[in-house]
Protein backbone atom coordinates (compact mmCIF):
# COMPACT_ATOMS: atom_id res chain seq x y z
CA UNK A 1 0.00 0.00 0.00
CA UNK A 2 1.53 3.41 -1.07
CA UNK A 3 2.49 5.73 2.05
CA UNK A 4 0.18 8.19 0.74
CA UNK A 5 -3.39 8.51 -1.50
CA UNK A 6 -5.17 11.49 -2.31
CA UNK A 7 -8.27 12.24 -0.07
CA UNK A 8 -10.24 15.76 0.08
CA UNK A 9 -7.57 19.00 1.02
CA UNK A 10 -4.34 16.75 -0.88
CA UNK A 11 -2.44 14.36 0.35
CA UNK A 12 -2.95 12.93 3.31
CA UNK A 13 -0.92 9.53 5.01
CA UNK A 14 -2.86 6.39 4.44
CA UNK A 15 -3.47 5.18 7.67
CA UNK A 16 -5.21 8.40 7.93
CA UNK A 17 -8.02 7.88 5.30
CA UNK A 18 -9.72 5.16 6.78
CA UNK A 19 -10.71 7.01 10.38
CA UNK A 20 -11.93 9.87 7.60
CA UNK A 21 -13.96 6.77 5.92
CA UNK A 22 -15.86 6.12 9.48
CA UNK A 23 -16.41 9.73 10.20
CA UNK A 24 -17.93 10.42 7.13
CA UNK A 25 -19.56 7.01 6.55
CA UNK A 26 -21.17 6.86 9.71
CA UNK A 27 -22.68 10.30 10.26
CA UNK A 28 -24.03 9.61 6.96
CA UNK A 29 -25.54 6.48 7.94
CA UNK A 30 -26.97 7.63 11.30
CA UNK A 31 -28.55 10.34 9.39
CA UNK A 32 -29.99 8.00 6.91
CA UNK A 33 -31.61 6.41 9.78
CA UNK A 34 -32.57 9.53 11.29
CA UNK A 35 -34.82 10.37 8.00
CA UNK A 36 -35.69 6.68 6.90
CA UNK A 37 -35.45 4.27 9.88
CA UNK A 38 -35.27 0.69 9.56
CA UNK A 39 -36.89 -0.99 6.04
CA UNK A 40 -39.90 -2.92 6.88
CA UNK A 41 -38.55 -5.66 4.39
CA UNK A 42 -35.97 -6.92 3.65
CA UNK A 43 -34.11 -5.77 6.94
CA UNK A 44 -30.07 -7.63 7.26
CA UNK A 45 -30.33 -8.06 10.77
CA UNK A 46 -33.66 -10.13 10.41
CA UNK A 47 -31.87 -11.83 7.94
CA UNK A 48 -29.02 -12.62 10.25
CA UNK A 49 -31.98 -13.70 12.88
CA UNK A 50 -33.07 -15.98 10.01
CA UNK A 51 -29.22 -17.23 9.55
CA UNK A 52 -28.79 -17.81 13.35
CA UNK A 53 -32.10 -19.68 14.10
CA UNK A 54 -31.22 -22.37 11.26
CA UNK A 55 -27.78 -22.94 12.74
CA UNK A 56 -29.07 -23.10 16.21
CA UNK A 57 -31.66 -25.89 14.65
CA UNK A 58 -28.32 -27.79 13.56
CA UNK A 59 -26.27 -27.38 16.66
CA UNK A 60 -28.93 -26.86 19.39
CA UNK A 61 -28.04 -29.22 22.95
CA UNK A 62 -28.93 -28.22 26.37
CA UNK A 63 -24.82 -27.63 26.88
CA UNK A 64 -22.53 -24.46 27.16
CA UNK A 65 -20.15 -25.56 24.54
CA UNK A 66 -22.63 -26.53 21.92
CA UNK A 67 -23.44 -22.76 22.71
CA UNK A 68 -20.28 -21.26 22.56
CA UNK A 69 -20.11 -22.99 18.78
CA UNK A 70 -23.34 -21.35 17.88
CA UNK A 71 -22.05 -17.81 19.29
CA UNK A 72 -18.79 -18.03 17.17
CA UNK A 73 -20.12 -19.17 13.90
CA UNK A 74 -22.81 -16.76 14.12
CA UNK A 75 -20.58 -13.87 15.42
CA UNK A 76 -17.73 -15.06 13.67
CA UNK A 77 -19.18 -14.94 10.63
CA UNK A 78 -20.85 -11.49 10.64
CA UNK A 79 -17.42 -10.14 11.57
CA UNK A 80 -15.69 -12.16 8.56
CA UNK A 81 -18.28 -10.76 6.06
CA UNK A 82 -18.02 -7.36 7.40
CA UNK A 83 -14.04 -7.70 6.95
CA UNK A 84 -14.69 -8.86 3.58
CA UNK A 85 -16.97 -6.77 2.06
CA UNK A 86 -14.78 -3.72 3.87
CA UNK A 87 -11.27 -5.52 2.47
CA UNK A 88 -13.39 -5.70 -1.18
CA UNK A 89 -13.61 -1.92 -1.56
CA UNK A 90 -10.64 -0.59 0.19
CA UNK A 91 -9.06 0.98 -3.05
CA UNK A 92 -12.01 3.03 -3.36
CA UNK A 93 -13.04 5.86 -1.23
CA UNK A 94 -16.42 6.15 -2.30
CA UNK A 95 -17.16 2.92 -1.96
CA UNK A 96 -15.27 2.77 1.39
CA UNK A 97 -17.48 5.32 2.54
CA UNK A 98 -20.51 3.93 0.92
CA UNK A 99 -20.45 0.60 2.78
CA UNK A 100 -19.34 2.31 5.86
CA UNK A 101 -22.54 4.19 5.57
CA UNK A 102 -24.65 1.45 4.79
CA UNK A 103 -23.85 -0.58 7.46
CA UNK A 104 -24.31 2.30 9.99
CA UNK A 105 -27.62 2.63 8.75
CA UNK A 106 -28.68 -1.05 8.89
CA UNK A 107 -27.08 -1.81 12.53
CA UNK A 108 -28.27 1.29 14.31
CA UNK A 109 -32.31 1.61 15.26
CA UNK A 110 -32.41 4.67 17.59
CA UNK A 111 -35.63 6.15 14.80
CA UNK A 112 -37.78 3.02 15.18
CA UNK A 113 -36.91 2.74 18.76
CA UNK A 114 -38.30 6.57 18.99
CA UNK A 115 -41.65 5.90 16.79
CA UNK A 116 -42.05 2.86 18.79
CA UNK A 117 -41.80 4.45 22.37
CA UNK A 118 -43.84 6.81 20.72
CA UNK A 119 -46.59 4.75 19.10
CA UNK A 120 -47.18 3.29 22.83
CA UNK A 121 -47.19 6.60 24.61
CA UNK A 122 -49.51 7.83 21.95
CA UNK A 123 -52.05 4.79 22.85
CA UNK A 124 -51.56 4.77 26.50
CA UNK A 125 -52.40 9.13 26.48
CA UNK A 126 -55.14 8.12 24.35
CA UNK A 127 -56.46 6.26 27.37
CA UNK A 128 -56.12 3.11 24.95
CA UNK A 129 -53.95 0.36 27.56
CA UNK A 130 -55.25 -2.31 25.85
CA UNK A 131 -53.21 -1.02 22.32
CA UNK A 132 -50.45 -0.32 24.24
CA UNK A 133 -50.25 -3.33 25.72
CA UNK A 134 -50.45 -5.13 22.13
CA UNK A 135 -47.76 -2.81 21.15
CA UNK A 136 -45.22 -3.25 23.93
CA UNK A 137 -43.79 -6.74 22.79
CA UNK A 138 -42.13 -4.56 20.35
CA UNK A 139 -40.17 -3.09 22.31
CA UNK A 140 -39.36 -5.25 24.67
CA UNK A 141 -39.74 -8.76 26.44
CA UNK A 142 -42.37 -8.15 29.29
CA UNK A 143 -45.62 -9.32 29.98
CA UNK A 144 -47.80 -6.65 29.06
CA UNK A 145 -51.14 -8.06 30.33
CA UNK A 146 -49.52 -7.67 34.02
CA UNK A 147 -49.02 -3.60 33.41
CA UNK A 148 -50.98 -1.18 34.23
CA UNK A 149 -50.73 2.74 32.43
CA UNK A 150 -47.33 3.60 34.29
CA UNK A 151 -46.15 0.09 34.38
CA UNK A 152 -45.94 0.28 30.58
CA UNK A 153 -44.93 4.03 30.72
CA UNK A 154 -41.86 2.90 32.81
CA UNK A 155 -41.50 -0.43 30.62
CA UNK A 156 -41.09 1.65 27.92
CA UNK A 157 -38.63 4.26 29.49
CA UNK A 158 -36.38 1.75 31.14
CA UNK A 159 -35.83 0.01 26.82
CA UNK A 160 -35.48 3.28 25.54
CA UNK A 161 -32.74 3.60 27.92
CA UNK A 162 -31.47 -0.11 27.33
CA UNK A 163 -31.55 0.21 23.39
CA UNK A 164 -30.09 3.75 23.16
CA UNK A 165 -27.04 1.45 24.14
CA UNK A 166 -27.63 -1.65 22.53
CA UNK A 167 -29.12 -0.19 18.97
CA UNK A 168 -27.15 2.99 18.53
CA UNK A 169 -23.76 4.37 21.04
CA UNK A 170 -22.64 0.09 21.32
CA UNK A 171 -22.51 -0.08 17.44
CA UNK A 172 -20.42 3.73 17.36
CA UNK A 173 -18.11 2.80 19.57
CA UNK A 174 -17.02 -0.51 17.76
CA UNK A 175 -17.65 1.02 14.48
CA UNK A 176 -14.83 3.50 15.74
CA UNK A 177 -12.35 0.84 16.86
CA UNK A 178 -13.10 -1.34 13.67
CA UNK A 179 -14.84 0.14 10.85
CA UNK A 180 -17.51 -2.16 9.11
CA UNK A 181 -16.76 -5.23 10.93
CA UNK A 182 -16.78 -3.74 14.21
CA UNK A 183 -20.25 -2.27 13.18
CA UNK A 184 -22.00 -5.37 12.04
CA UNK A 185 -20.15 -7.75 14.53
CA UNK A 186 -21.33 -5.73 17.58
CA UNK A 187 -24.99 -5.80 16.39
CA UNK A 188 -24.53 -9.52 15.51
CA UNK A 189 -23.51 -10.22 19.34
CA UNK A 190 -26.47 -8.27 20.45
CA UNK A 191 -29.02 -9.89 18.31
CA UNK A 192 -27.32 -13.55 19.40
CA UNK A 193 -28.11 -12.06 23.10
CA UNK A 194 -31.75 -11.22 22.27
CA UNK A 195 -32.24 -14.57 20.74
CA UNK A 196 -30.74 -17.17 22.94
CA UNK A 197 -29.41 -14.62 25.92
CA UNK A 198 -32.41 -14.87 27.96
CA UNK A 199 -32.92 -17.17 31.00
CA UNK A 200 -35.13 -19.64 29.99
CA UNK A 201 -34.69 -23.33 30.28
CA UNK A 202 -34.05 -23.93 27.04
CA UNK A 203 -31.64 -21.51 26.54
CA UNK A 204 -29.74 -21.35 30.18
CA UNK A 205 -26.92 -23.24 28.98
CA UNK A 206 -26.86 -22.72 25.24
CA UNK A 207 -27.29 -19.08 25.25
CA UNK A 208 -24.31 -18.39 28.01
CA UNK A 209 -21.76 -17.71 25.71
CA UNK A 210 -24.17 -15.30 23.67
CA UNK A 211 -25.00 -13.54 26.76
CA UNK A 212 -21.50 -13.32 28.46
CA UNK A 213 -19.99 -11.98 24.73
CA UNK A 214 -22.98 -9.35 24.70
CA UNK A 215 -22.01 -8.22 28.20
CA UNK A 216 -18.16 -7.90 27.20
CA UNK A 217 -18.90 -6.36 23.95
CA UNK A 218 -21.47 -4.01 25.43
CA UNK A 219 -19.40 -2.58 28.41
CA UNK A 220 -17.90 0.59 25.92
CA UNK A 221 -20.91 1.70 24.81
CA UNK A 222 -23.00 1.58 27.90
CA UNK A 223 -20.35 3.30 29.95
CA UNK A 224 -20.37 6.40 26.90
CA UNK A 225 -24.52 5.94 26.99
CA UNK A 226 -24.48 6.70 30.76
CA UNK A 227 -21.67 9.88 30.56
CA UNK A 228 -23.37 11.12 27.65
CA UNK A 229 -27.19 11.00 29.86
CA UNK A 230 -25.58 13.01 32.25
CA UNK A 231 -24.63 15.93 30.03
CA UNK A 232 -27.29 15.32 27.73
CA UNK A 233 -30.27 15.22 30.57
CA UNK A 234 -31.51 18.01 32.32
CA UNK A 235 -30.25 16.80 35.90
CA UNK A 236 -26.83 16.20 35.88
CA UNK A 237 -25.98 16.27 39.24
CA UNK A 238 -29.15 13.46 39.54
CA UNK A 239 -28.36 11.27 37.01
CA UNK A 240 -24.27 10.96 38.22
CA UNK A 241 -26.15 10.66 41.86
CA UNK A 242 -28.64 7.81 40.87
CA UNK A 243 -25.34 6.12 38.60
CA UNK A 244 -22.67 5.85 41.48
CA UNK A 245 -25.34 4.75 43.96
CA UNK A 246 -28.09 2.19 41.99
CA UNK A 247 -26.30 0.97 38.87
CA UNK A 248 -24.22 -2.06 40.39
CA UNK A 249 -27.92 -3.04 42.06
CA UNK A 250 -28.68 -3.88 38.72
CA UNK A 251 -28.37 -7.58 37.35
CA UNK A 252 -27.34 -6.46 34.14
CA UNK A 253 -23.75 -5.01 33.86
CA UNK A 254 -24.63 -2.28 31.06
CA UNK A 255 -28.01 -1.90 31.50
CA UNK A 256 -27.37 -1.04 35.13
CA UNK A 257 -25.71 2.98 34.24
CA UNK A 258 -27.43 3.46 31.26
CA UNK A 259 -31.31 2.94 32.79
CA UNK A 260 -29.86 4.53 36.20
CA UNK A 261 -28.18 7.77 34.50
CA UNK A 262 -31.84 8.03 31.94
CA UNK A 263 -33.49 7.91 35.62
CA UNK A 264 -31.66 10.59 37.48
CA UNK A 265 -31.54 12.42 34.18
CA UNK A 266 -34.99 12.77 33.87
CA UNK A 267 -35.86 12.71 37.09
CA UNK A 268 -37.77 9.58 37.21
CA UNK A 269 -37.57 6.16 39.30
CA UNK A 270 -36.99 3.24 37.62
CA UNK A 271 -36.37 -0.31 37.97
CA UNK A 272 -38.55 -2.94 40.31
CA UNK A 273 -40.95 -5.69 40.14
CA UNK A 274 -41.08 -6.82 36.43
CA UNK A 275 -42.05 -10.10 34.31
CA UNK A 276 -40.68 -11.64 31.66
CA UNK A 277 -42.42 -14.76 30.33
CA UNK A 278 -44.51 -15.47 33.53
CA UNK A 279 -41.36 -15.15 35.79
CA UNK A 280 -41.32 -12.60 38.22
CA UNK A 281 -38.61 -10.47 38.75
CA UNK A 282 -38.10 -8.29 41.39
CA UNK A 283 -34.99 -5.68 40.70
CA UNK A 284 -33.84 -2.78 42.77
CA UNK A 285 -35.25 0.53 42.40
CA UNK A 286 -33.13 3.24 40.16
CA UNK A 287 -33.09 6.44 41.30
CA UNK A 288 -35.70 6.20 44.75
CA UNK A 289 -36.09 9.70 45.07
CA UNK A 290 -37.42 9.92 41.79
CA UNK A 291 -40.90 10.47 41.19
CA UNK A 292 -43.04 7.43 39.20
CA UNK A 293 -42.78 7.41 35.52
CA UNK A 294 -45.78 9.01 33.25
CA UNK A 295 -46.85 9.47 30.15
CA UNK A 296 -44.96 12.43 28.93
CA UNK A 297 -41.71 10.65 30.42
CA UNK A 298 -41.73 8.72 27.17
CA UNK A 299 -41.00 11.77 25.16
CA UNK A 300 -38.72 12.51 27.29
CA UNK A 301 -36.72 9.94 27.40
CA UNK A 302 -37.27 9.19 23.28
CA UNK A 303 -35.72 13.28 22.66
CA UNK A 304 -32.37 12.51 25.22
CA UNK A 305 -32.07 8.95 23.54
CA UNK A 306 -31.97 11.03 19.96
CA UNK A 307 -29.62 13.71 22.02
CA UNK A 308 -27.05 10.82 23.64
CA UNK A 309 -27.08 9.24 19.87
CA UNK A 310 -25.94 12.43 18.03
CA UNK A 311 -23.58 13.25 20.95
CA UNK A 312 -22.18 9.33 21.07
CA UNK A 313 -21.53 9.99 16.60
CA UNK A 314 -19.40 12.90 17.88
CA UNK A 315 -17.23 11.62 20.50
CA UNK A 316 -16.64 8.25 18.28
CA UNK A 317 -15.90 9.71 15.03
CA UNK A 318 -13.99 12.45 17.18
CA UNK A 319 -11.98 10.00 18.77
CA UNK A 320 -11.34 7.46 15.42
CA UNK A 321 -10.28 10.95 13.43
CA UNK A 322 -8.18 11.72 16.49
CA UNK A 323 -6.18 8.57 16.31
CA UNK A 324 -5.81 8.15 12.55
CA UNK A 325 -4.14 11.85 13.04
CA UNK A 326 -2.21 10.43 15.71
CA UNK A 327 -1.27 7.56 14.01
CA UNK A 328 -0.71 9.78 10.44
CA UNK A 329 1.80 11.97 12.55
CA UNK A 330 3.79 8.55 13.99
CA UNK A 331 4.00 7.13 10.34
CA UNK A 332 5.70 10.87 9.09
CA UNK A 333 8.31 10.53 12.04
CA UNK A 334 9.41 7.36 11.09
Amino acid sequence: MPAEQRAPGGLVPAVAVPAITFAYGATAGLAGDLLLGDPRRGHPVAAFGRAASAVERLLWRDHRGWGALHTAVCAGGAIAAGALAAASVRRSRTASLALTAAATWAVVGGTTLGREARAIGGALEAGDIETARERLPHLCGRDPQTLDGPGIARAVVESVAENTSDAVVGALVWGAVAGVPGLVGFRAVNTLDAMVGRKSPRYRRYGWASARLDDVAGWPGARLTAGLAVLAGGDPRGAVRAWRADAAKHPSPNAGPVEASFAGALGVRLGGTLSYGGRVEHRPVLNGPGRTVGVADIERAVRLSRRVGVLALAVCAGARLGWGAAAAMRGRRK
